[in-house]
């Protein structure tokens, strides 16, 4: 049984999150990731407000119990928001990781790079497959 994967988001291979808000996206990665980590003890942001990231390319990392992963940006552009907290309880993940434990804002270089990440419905189908 996979994790719900909100209809309203939309996804990247690497299981981030991605939603629309007015003039940037939000990123997180998604419950599935979640499962799979276990028990988050640390996310590092290495970006800083005002900092270019490009698509793909990390922009910190999440440690857990089980592993250490890098975090991806889902769209290139500038920096515009970081989630302070995580810094200090990086457990919010495992809590709300669609929520309160979104990581990054970007506002993206190609206004349209939010519509070429997958729906919900495609990323069910990434995680169907790669469960495999």
């Amino acid at each position: 049984m996979s994790p719900e994967a909100p209809a309203d988001l939309r996804y990247t291979q690497d299981h981030e999150w991605v939603r629309f808000t007015a003039g940037d996206v939000t990123v997180g990665i998604t419950a599935f990731a979640v499962e799979q980590l276990g028990d988050v003890t640390l996310v590092n942001l290495d970006v800083k407000v005002g900092d270019e990231v490009g698509s793909g390319k990390p922009f910190g990392t999440i440690e857990s119990v089980k592993t250490l992963s890098d975090l991806y940006a889902p769209v290139a552009g500038k920096v515009t928001r970081i989630n302070e907290a995580l810094a200090t309880k990086p457990e919010l993940v495992n809590v709300d990781c669609y929520g309160a434990a979104w990581m990054i804002a970007i506002a993206p270089s190609d206004p349209g790079a939010f519509e070429k990440l997958m729906n919900a419905a495609a990323y069910s189908e990434h995680v169907k497959a790669s469960a495999h």
